[in-house]
């Protein structure tokens, strides 16, 4: 077993750079005493007496933001870097702290603002036309004015704010802590306790005994809570559909879609049309059985990889060398910037003691960005620096071409170009990689498709099922959910797959159900995704240009308008159709590589 290394054990040529921030913790502290001041100095009084003193402030909050920005990145990077040095604990909570103290001074901001008509800021545009920079900022928030409560009423909201959360927080602290399941034995006949981390693990197990053990242990574990799960959700959704009816909305679907201006009808068109195609799915499953000797198979058979080994190690310098390559199709000046990355150390590699687990990409505007991996050397590995540099890529073009208040991109345009990126790779794998690689290219990306375009799509349309019951007086009993629950499970997953008890129990183990309807974006970005690069693998030099222009345009357009940039119109089927026509091209391009 090897022993994990210290991380002064690590070469630095394989560590971020984060003198490029500040040169050493004393200037941390330097620039943190003087945004404390200037947080304590702002000024709140006369903000709206007229356009210049509107504009001053806004653009003091914006200088104080940048900065309290640029130390957080410092402070939270050094701390992951090795979560063992407590002074970097220390400096995020000052931060943290910094945030809060300007929480505060600029609490009053949004409610005196909108008290007033937007007519008067367009008389404070006419009398400071530098205000106008402000302007799309002030026409988003006034988009709200409709669903803003008086003082009076949004205080007693705040009062309760804890209280409308405890459903959510009782279900963490129930499955997260006070939940266990038991002990298992894995393919060697070792007892391991069955946890929800290696639960996928068990399920892709080769041997089916593993599987069938886990997958019973487990969800049973949820059925005998069901009753209390049930309760919590209930709660939860009741809680929704309060708040849609006390801000004015018809729903809490619209209510939740508002902030991204995407209409009901983007959600209700993305389960329609994945309804529609449900053949794809039931392809793969029939593929999958034809591929593992089974007549039918189980649920729990459904998670096994459909090839053996782990492929064979790349070492890092191997896999800038595919990144750059594979990515290459989106422009030279594309490449030029990744190379930065490689070169000028935004990327920390290895695991180390104490180091965070996982991977992201992370920054701020007065920085470039920076990734965080623990690249150990597979595929995967591989796979995880494309789709991190695909967030580094859009945030450093988003920052290069915009103003700091518009430089950040909406949440549910934040997937793509991370996803793009992580397709090019797996295509260019699939021409070029040996025999192997391309068996487990072609696996995961048959994986990525079917748990993202399908079983996401699933959570989506039960989540609005159970919602829009609850709204027009259905109690959400265990009973009523798992039926519900249940059928949509048979409707997903066809008549080649044995629909197994259990299986109604899963709802209780899904914490995206507490996440207010935030799963169908991992559909919807996957489907934009693949139609970008299905049109720039195809030569369509169109969307490339249209595609590298809309990594520029950060916060200045609503989702909505930044995809037609691109020719795309989230409303219309052809983007959701164009991932179901893809996953089926690969599930042909999969019986041929797997045969």
């Amino acid at each position: 077993m090897n022993k994990q290394k210290k991380r002064s054990e690590i070469s630095d040529k394989y560590k971020w750079d984060l003198t490029t921030i500040y040169e050493s913790d004393d200037e941390f502290y330097k620039e943190y005493e003087v945004v404390a001041k200037m947080i304590q100095d702002l000024k709140i009084d006369k903000v709206f007496e007229n356009g210049k003193s509107l504009y001053e402030f806004l653009k003091s909050s914006d200088e104080i933001d940048v900065l309290i920005d640029k130390l957080y990145t410092y402070a939270h990077l050094n701390h992951d870097s090795d979560t063992t040095i407590s002074l970097y604990d220390e400096m995020v909570k000052r931060i943290h702290n910094l945030y809060y103290e300007m929480s505060k001074k600029n609490s009053f901001f949004e409610p005196s603002l909108l008290k007033l008509n937007y007519a008067e800021i367009e008389k404070f545009y006419q009398e400071f036309p530098k205000l106008k920079e402000y302007e799309i900022l002030l026409k988003e928030l006034f988009r709200y004015k409709k669903h803003v409560l008086n003082e009076s009423e949004e205080k007693l909201i705040a009062e309760l704010a804890k209280s409308l959360k405890s459903s959510s927080e009782t279900y963490s602290k129930l499955t997260d802590t006070d939940m266990t399941f038991g002990n298992i034995k894995d393919e060697n006949g070792k007892t391991t306790e069955l946890t929800e981390s290696n639960f996928t693990t068990f399920l892709q197990s080769r041997k089916r005994s593993v599987r069938k053990s886990a997958f019973k242990k487990l969800l049973k574990k949820y059925g005998e809570f069901d009753h209390t799960i049930a309760s919590t959700y209930s709660g939860y959704v009741n809680s929704l559909n309060a708040l849609s009816n006390i801000y004015k909305y018809k729903n809490p679907i619209e209510k939740a879609l508002f902030n991204d201006e995407i209409e009901t009808d983007v959600y209700d068109s993305l389960i329609e049309t994945v309804n529609e195609n449900l053949g794809v799915i039931y392809r793969y499953y029939d593929f999958r059985n034809k591929h593992l000797g089974l007549k039918k198979s189980h649920i729990y058979d459904t998670y096994v990889e459909l090839t053996n080994g782990k492929g064979r190690n790349y070492t890092f310098e191997e896999a800038e060398k595919i990144v750059i390559d594979a990515l290459s199709v989106l422009g030279n000046d594309y490449v030029e910037v990744l190379k930065r990355a490689f070169d000028e150390h935004w990327i920390d590699v290895y695991n180390n003691k104490g180091k965070r687990g996982g991977a992201y990409s992370s920054g701020s505007y007065l920085t470039n960005p920076f990734l965080l991996l623990n690249y150990e050397g597979k595929y995967n590995d591989i796979s995880t620096l494309a789709h991190e540099l695909g967030h580094s890529m859009h945030s450093y073009y988003a920052n290069s071409n915009n103003s700091y208040i518009y430089s950040n991109y909406q949440i549910f345009v934040a997937e793509i170009a991370s996803t793009v990126n992580e397709m090019i790779l797996a295509n260019y794998m699939l021409d070029h990689g040996d025999a192997l690689t391309k068996k487990i290219v072609i696996n995961n990306l048959l994986g990525l498709f079917k748990a993202t375009i399908y079983r996401q799509t699933m959570f989506a349309e039960f989540e609005k099922n159970m919602v829009l019951a609850s709204k027009d007086g259905q109690i959400l009993t265990s009973d009523y959910l798992e039926q519900n629950y249940y059928a949509l499970v048979q409707k997903y997953f066809g008549n080649n797959v044995i629909i197994d008890d259990e299986i109604k129990y899963e709802w209780a183990r899904i914490p995206h159900f507490y996440y207010n309807f935030y799963v169908y974006k991992y559909a919807t970005g996957l489907s934009i995704a693949s139609y970008i690069v299905s049109e720039i693998l195809n030569g369509n030099k169109e969307m490339l240009k249209n595609y590298r222009e809309f990594l520029k345009i950060g916060g200045k357009m609503n989702p909505k308008e930044a995809l037609m940039t691109m020719n795309i119109d989230i409303t219309k089927k052809e983007v959701v159709l164009s991932a179901i026509k893809m996953f089926d091209d690969y599930i042909t391009k999969a019986e041929k590589i797997l045969s």
